[in-house]
């Protein structure tokens, strides 16, 4: 059995981590590296490897994750965000949870997302 992930020990109490949001079977937190003014992750409680998993596995559990970022850009910021997952290492995956980066306000020059 593997490690639980970084995600799984924040909401666990292990490691600190500030929840700002919670559902029965997501959380939200902040990116500890923001790209943009507001930089959230959404995080599903169960710990699929990336979206593509999540897609498949459970559809209703990846709509809980956009639901909860337009939610949070509402709270955050004005609305708008752009929502975000890396699929893999080779795009930029580090963290094998998946989670989505709810990202509002401007962009950073050296942020990966395009127009």
């Amino acid at each position: 059995m593997s490690e639980p992930s970084i995600f799984t020990r924040i909401l666990q109490g292990d490691v600190p981590g500030e929840i700002l949001a919670e559902t029965e079977r997501v959380f939200a937190i902040r990116d500890i590296a923001p790209q943009a003014p507001v930089h959230l992750l959404v995080i599903p409680k169960t710990p699929y490897v990336d979206v593509t998993e999540l897609a498949a596995a459970d559809p209703a559990l990846l709509a809980e994750v956009v639901a909860m970022a337009k939610r949070l850009a509402e709270e955050h910021a004005d609305g708008d965000f752009r929502l975000l997952f890396n699929n893999g290492a080779g795009a930029g995956q580090t963290v094998f949870h998946v989670h989505a980066h709810v990202l509002c306000g401007p962009l950073g020059e050296t942020s990966l997302v395009g127009e």
